[in-house]
């Protein structure tokens, strides 16, 4: 039986309508409108692509969104200044600064320098530490790893108890994402280019997550019968039959791995969508809070 199709792309579009409500909502209470900026230095053609498709869907929900573009010679300083000017202004209710960063900058610093209570991406280096406390709650978790767990929990796929697997170590996704999963109860392992006998620990996963940037790297007999699996990779390939040249694949091998899971999500369409419906969410928990903060 080919697995259950998990469609990110269309759970996004119904959370977007609840946002969207929201936005409504907090507005005719408070007068207030959630605005989210986003910090872009230099030109990077996936990073350029990524913000304007984040702006534009601020603007599908009803959010103002404030663009800042800065060259890639841009100081460090410079960014980090950018950052308190907009962290004091009462209209801008979340802060995204775009990665990866010029080679010459420290994320981390940079980071750093953004409020919790507007770190909407939760990249702040204390967002993400406050993930790994026991009984303590990040302001904001980071937007895809959120995205993977609310595609579980909305397609009611048990995660207390279950043996996941992440197949991926990077701040962005894997160590948070695994984090998120052992506060729910779940027992996490995680997997990464020095894990030995690899398709024999994802095996075990009733829940397995890819997050490592290799096209189709998971194959049907690295997966346990019935598991269900998330595919966080977005990876391009050459395809000369694509009006474009190429074509996007996950880190799963979705044609191989339909035919032994339980439930699968698409690349495209699976939790890249999740990822922009999170920020948005974020944005409008993060102007709610503040206007009960006044």
């Amino acid at each position: 039986m080919k697995a259950r199709i998990l469609d990110g792309a269309a759970l996004a579009a119904r959370i977007r309508e609840e946002i969207k409500q929201g936005v409504k909502e907090l507005h005719a209470s408070r007068g207030i409108i959630p605005g989210l900026a986003t910090v872009l230095i230099g030109n990077n053609p996936a990073s350029v692509t990524y913000v304007r498709n984040k702006r534009k869907a601020c603007e599908e929900v009803g959010m103002r969104s404030f663009g800042y573009e800065l060259p890639a010679g841009a100081s460090e300083a410079e960014v980090i200044a950018l950052i308190e000017t907009l962290g004091a202004r009462a209209d801008v209710h979340g802060i995204l600064v775009q990665l990866p960063l010029p080679p010459h900058m420290d994320a981390d610093r940079v980071l750093s320098a953004i409020p919790l209570h507007k770190d909407v991406d939760g990249f702040n280096p204390i967002n993400l530490g406050m993930l790994g406390v026991k009984g303590k709650q990040a302001p904001f978790a980071p937007c895809t790893p959120q995205g993977c767990i609310e595609l579980l929990l909305r397609n009611d796929i048990p995660i207390c108890g279950r043996r996941a697997v992440v197949l991926g170590r990077s701040a962005v996704v894997g160590l948070p994402l695994a984090l998120m999963l052992l506060a729910r109860d779940a027992t996490v392992t995680v997997c990464h280019s020095r894990t030995t006998n690899l398709a024999s620990v994802t095996r075990e996963a009733e829940i397995l997550i890819a997050a490592i940037g290799k096209p189709r790297f998971v194959t049907a007999d690295m997966v346990r019968p019935g598991a269900v699996v998330i595919d966080v990779g977005i990876n391009r390939i050459e395809d000369p039959k694509h009006p474009k040249g190429y074509r996007l694949v996950g880190d799963v091998d979705f044609d191989e791995v339909s035919e032994v899971a339980s439930a699968i999500t698409p690349v495209p369409g699976g939790v890249g969508p999740m990822t922009v419906a999170m920020l948005l969410r974020n944005t409008l928990i993060a102007a709610q809070r503040q206007s009960e903060r006044g």
